[in-house]
């Protein structure tokens, strides 16, 4: 499935092809985010990784795959035709910047602090007082905190992806992360954290819902349909019932 490999990194954002072919045009943009996109023994992969290569796959294309902080994926995808981006969540705001290939992860989020953090346990998002969570540049989880009256620079501490928002957690910089409850133990072995060291404290049901494979505006139609085609075959598989289960 892999033809060639190979990590570099340019000035801070890391490009990582995950095979090419000399007659597709086609790119792929993602960011960081495990266990959905995660880098092991220099190769793309993540659960959500799996079933985007496997429409690619479907689709008969060859195509990289490029990891960037997520503003600069978002960029690339609203800004270049023949861009597909993943994990995107489908709001209203975006509905029509793209074309909707189908989804590829399933998402319950929620607030995460260090089990030792007893002193916080909110029952609501009005309970947070002076707390700081740390959140993504772009993400829409940090869109809809803002909504509730959170604020850049005071309640919410912006980060390039979700791995730096868990590094300040870790180190106490923050009092929460927003993540999905079935990713803890994965990120905590992605830092190389003891297992156990982060808790889930409080789901928000309103950041629960599916994420998408995406492409931008300008794509070519027939292309968009080929991978739409390709996506319902792959929506058969066992790899997509496990991840949309949450089952990884």
């Amino acid at each position: 499935m892999y033809v060639a490999f190979r990590l570099c990194i340019i000035l801070t954002i890391w490009f990582i092809p995950v095979f090419v072919s000399a007659q597709s045009a086609l790119r792929v943009v993602t960011e960081l985010s495990p266990p959905h996109q995660t880098i092991k023994d220099g190769k793309v992969d993540g659960v959500s990784t799996q079933i985007v290569i496997a429409t690619l796959k479907q689709a008969g294309l060859d195509s990289p795959i490029e990891v960037y902080p997520w503003a600069r994926s978002y960029y690339i995808a609203t800004s270049v035709p023949n861009v597909l981006i993943y994990n995107i969540a489908r709001t209203p705001e975006r509905e029509n910047e793209f074309h909707w290939i189908g989804p590829v992860a399933n998402y319950r989020l929620g607030l995460v602090r260090l089990t030792e953090r007893a002193d916080l346990s909110p029952n609501h998002i009005k309970d947070l007082g002076s707390a700081v969570i740390a959140v993504q540049r772009g993400d829409f989880s940090t869109l809809y905190l803002q909504q509730q009256g959170l604020k850049i620079g005071k309640e919410l501490q912006l980060s390039a992806d979700i791995l730096e928002s868990w590094r300040l957690l870790i180190k106490g910089k923050v009092d929460y992360v927003v993540d999905d409850e079935a990713a803890l133990a994965l990120m905590e072995k992605q830092l190389s954290q003891p297992e156990g060291i982060t808790r889930f404290v409080l789901a928000i049901p309103q950041l629960e819902q599916k994420t998408y494979l995406a492409a931008s505006k300008t794509t070519d139609p027939e292309l968009v349909r080929k991978l739409q085609q390709a996506h319902l075959e792959v929506q058969k598989t066992p790899l997509y019932h496990n991840v949309m289960a949450g089952r990884f």
